[in-house]
């Protein structure tokens, strides 16, 4: 029965994970087609960039702590990612430069958002699993 509130915490880490970043595209998107300046874009999704590095990081060690090392493994390249945008300071947003690299932003969120997508359907596959054990 353990495992089965493992994967539901996990289930809910990584939902809030994607409306962190379904957030930010929609920030993006809005820049894009002019709805907001690009000083208010750019500290709305700064406001976030944080706690969702935070997120992530937290729910690896989540799964190491709870010892399921295969979904922490998969988690490893985000984290890398995240600690390297972070130790070049290149994790928040410059608002001189959000229209020349908008494109990229988004690119990069859509990734984010495919790789965490990915992870939610490994922890429901897996949630799915232990509740069918634990019934058997």
């Amino acid at each position: 029965m353990g495992d089965l509130y493992v994967w539901l915490v996990s289930f809910f880490f990584l939902i809030a994970l994607l409306i962190v970043l379904v957030y930010q595209l929609m920030c993006l998107a809005d820049l894009e087609f002019d709805y907001i300046n690009p000083y208010d874009s750019a500290s709305r999704i700064n406001k976030v960039i944080l706690p969702e590095f935070v997120s992530v990081g937290v729910l690896c060690l989540f799964y190491l702590l709870t010892g399921h090392w295969g979904m922490s493994m998969i988690c490893g390249p985000y984290i890398y990612y995240n600690v390297r945008l972070y130790l070049r300071r290149q994790h928040l947003i410059d608002v001189t430069e959000i229209f020349n690299m908008l494109n990229w932003e988004k690119k990069q969120r859509l990734f984010k958002l495919a790789y965490l997508v990915f992870l939610l359907f490994l922890s429901i596959f897996w949630m799915i699993y232990s509740a069918l054990e634990d019934d058997e």
